[in-house]
């Protein structure tokens, strides 16, 4: 009589008749998952670039961008007691320039050492200077405007009609590059020499011919 008569056999999940159902392994499995994403994210955006690439991307180029923009969105500064608007009329190397300015005086102006190899000033620029109390021919460079800072202080009345803003265009600028100022004519500059001195225009009386 069997050993096992009258007993449950227990239910066994693999036998020839059952086989025991098969699972891939799991690296299988994730490999199929990470083919599924790359897929999808290949259709989804195909003209975007990795995300690492956008994170880490950079650069001189990028940095010089944001200050450029820092520059146009400053906030535009008046003259104030003691400072003057003026423009650029000719550089004299070492930070030094003539400046004249709309009071109608002509300085000289040093640019300020922070400002040196950082804001570059041509002729023709619209600046602003820090006058000095005991030297009315010198002045201190204290700020550089854009043309479109220039032209806005031109449409408050800041800066007279007759100036002009244009780079590299200095008012009453010859065809020359050089400024130049009106001056009376010469001819009436003798006249008036002669009106001044009657005798001027005698002539000479020599000693030995009388």
């Amino acid at each position: 009589m069997p050993k096992n008569k009258g007993k449950v056999r227990p239910f066994l999940l693999a036998s020839p008749h059952n086989p025991a159902p098969t699972f891939p392994p799991f690296a299988s499995f994730v490999a199929v998952i990470h083919v599924l994403v790359l897929v999808f994210f290949s259709i989804s955006f195909p003209l975007q670039q990795p995300l690492l690439t956008r994170l880490f991307q950079g650069g001189k180029n990028r940095r010089r961008g944001t200050k450029e923009n820092d520059d146009q969105r400053r906030e535009l500064t008046f003259k104030e007691d003691g400072q003057e608007y003026a423009q650029v009329i000719k550089m004299l190397g070492n930070g030094r320039l003539e400046a004249l300015c709309f009071d109608g005086s002509k300085r000289l102006a040093n640019i300020r050492g922070k400002m040196r190899k950082k804001v570059w000033i041509n002729q023709g620029d619209i600046i602003l200077l820090s006058l000095r109390d005991f030297q009315d021919g010198k002045g201190d460079v204290i700020l550089k405007y854009t043309a479109d800072e220039a032209r806005t202080l031109k449409s408050y009345g800041e800066l007279p009609e007759h100036a002009k803003i244009n780079e590299g265009d200095t008012f009453g600028q010859g065809e020359d590059g050089e400024a130049y100022f009106e001056f009376g004519d010469a001819d009436s500059d003798d006249e008036s020499e002669d009106e001044a001195n009657p005798n001027s225009g005698k002539k000479e009386v020599d000693i030995d011919d009388i």
